[in-house]
């Protein structure tokens, strides 16, 4: 392989570097094709045969290397040069042009963003106790100040700003977890997530923004809440515009709340909205997105949330320079497997708020075909049916579907267990191999093939890595001084920040909803 072809992709790719982003994507794109023709690696900037000598390390150079090593070390240089694109161009990564262009091929700054959400909604799973004979079944096992160091995702750069709950004393049984023991940490709390905030300046840098990430829990296990969905619409009453419409059991659970529970005292709703407030106040002065991120059930809340955030104008922020001005923070929605959520009007009141959702699905997966198996985005008279005969089992999907392929991995074996084809784990890995329609599979982030298997059976044997193999040590127990196993007591986790109520006033207050359903008062 010549080194005129590295420079014919690389005198390409160094246009990129202009100030027009439209235009930067038009030439990696095309450098990109070069590449793929030529099956040439490609970076940018590069401009000559000496400039390429130059970036490369010292030990290596055009004449007295060979061919692999220069390979090597220009797929490393392409990896910096996407990086510090990001900084540019995150709000088109973010999905500003609806990820045009973007998809298919995957470009590479998206696939590890969305990986990366996918990771931040991963971390649910992996932080919930699960275990029945626990008393701590229902809660996160971790407290929110170490989250991502248990993790092993302190590197991301963010630190959690609270966690969020939900009553389990609603219509939707097979999707929380109780305890089995007598004494419990709470009787009708559940840990639903959490909401994070980019603070490392080095991260905050590389993203070009200060990130609030929202991330809620699904279910790793079963799928078994999936019955308990009625497909009974419910009037959102986030607006005047009571023909707006979202499932029963997901409103039930967004807006419910206890008053003899702690936990519950604030609905999922509230402590989502107020802490979103609290955020926005404190950074005020930040170029600011909001991404909100969930799997399976996580997935629902996660648009009903960011529908929620926008429609209360809870990302419109006060900018004060010479006049007072208004600006409206991004809100972004990376959805993995997620059901349907609301009516045809609920996803066309979701783009008139600009709210940007990428849906990641597996084809063979189901629970993205609930509710609406009659009438959804997909039948051609479901506009007339909801506007003129006001059909009550009307849904569509909102934004824009990546849709994957489990059977295009040579890694993963056939199955037609659904918890398989419905798992994050599983999903993420397609992410990292996807490379367009009819392109070979191929792990573009080398991300761990183990991974796969951390909750399900999915991975081939021959790779030898066993099934649902995650577990806490000693399933968390430890020994006591005087010899005995026991599981040890917990730190008692903070139920809600002491300024929750002061911010989801200012919410409610900030569009003077005198006419409108109001939220019901905390206690």
């Amino acid at each position: 392989m010549s080194a005129q072809l590295f420079l014919l992709c690389n005198n390409i790719g160094s246009r990129a570097t202009t100030p027009c982003y439209r235009t930067n994507l038009r030439l990696i794109k095309l450098s990109r094709n070069i590449k793929n023709l030529l099956k040439v690696p490609t970076r940018t900037p590069i401009k000559s045969k000496s400039a390429l000598s130059s970036t490369l390390h010292p030990s290596l150079s055009l004449e007295n290397t060979n061919e692999s090593q220069v390979v090597d070390e220009m797929v490393t240089q392409e990896k910096m040069g996407e990086i510090e694109l990001l900084e540019e161009s995150w709000r088109e990564i973010q999905g500003c042009n609806n990820w045009e262009g973007l998809l298919k091929p995957m470009n590479p700054i998206l696939r590890g963003e969305i990986i990366r959400y996918g990771e931040f909604a991963q971390a649910c799973y992996d932080a919930f106790d699960y275990d029945p004979f626990s008393k701590y079944c229902g809660t996160c096992k971790y407290q929110g100040a170490h989250f991502f160091e248990k993790l092993d995702m302190a590197d991301q750069g963010y630190q959690i700003s609270r966690y969020l709950y939900a009553t389990s004393n609603i219509n939707l049984p097979n999707f929380f977890q109780k305890s089995k023991m007598s004494s419990v940490w709470s009787t009708h709390a559940n840990w639903m997530g959490y909401v994070a905030v980019a603070t490392d300046e080095k991260e905050i840098k590389r993203l070009g923004r200060r990130d609030i990430v929202v991330a809620w829990r699904g279910t790793v296990t079963y799928l078994e809440w999936i019955h308990d969905l009625k497909d009974i619409l419910h009037p959102a009453c986030f607006s005047d515009d009571h023909s707006i419409k979202i499932e029963s059991g997901f409103f039930d659970l967004y807006t419910k709340k206890e008053h003899n529970c702690k936990y519950c005292s604030f609905s999922a709703r509230e402590q989502v909205l107020a802490e979103i407030k609290r955020l926005v106040e404190r950074y005020k002065d930040d170029e600011l997105s909001i991404t909100i991120t969930g799997h399976s059930l996580g997935a629902a809340l996660a648009i009903l949330s960011a529908y929620d955030i926008a429609e209360m104008k809870v990302n419109i922020k006060r900018e004060e320079c010479n006049s007072v001005m208004m600006s409206t923070i991004p809100i972004t929605v990376f959805s993995f497997s997620g059901p349907r959520v609301g009516n045809l009007k609920f996803k066309e009141r979701c783009d008139e708020l600009g709210i940007k959702v990428l849906r990641v699905v597996n084809v063979h997966d189901k629970v993205p075909n609930v509710p609406g198996l009659i009438a959804n985005e997909k039948f051609q008279y479901q506009k007339y049916i909801e506007d003129v005969i006001s059909f009550p089992w009307s849904y569509a999907h909102v934004g824009i579907e990546l849709c994957l392929d489990h059977t295009q991995s040579p890694f993963l074996k056939p199955t037609h267990d659904f918890g398989c084809l419905h798992n994050l784990e599983a999903l993420l890995h397609l992410v990292d191999g996807f490379q367009g329609k009819n392109e070979r599979f191929h792990l573009a982030n080398k991300r761990d093939i183990a991974l796969i298997n951390k909750n399900c059976d999915f991975l081939k044997d021959e790779y030898g890595v066993p099934p649902q193999w995650r577990q806490d040590e000693n399933k968390g127990m430890v020994r006591s001084e005087d010899g005995r196993w026991v599981l040890p007591e917990r730190p008692r986790m903070e139920a809600h920040p002491p300024d929750t109520a002061q911010y989801l006033e200012q919410v409610l207050n900030r569009l003077n909803r005198r006419d409108r359903p109001p939220l019901e008062e905390p206690l």
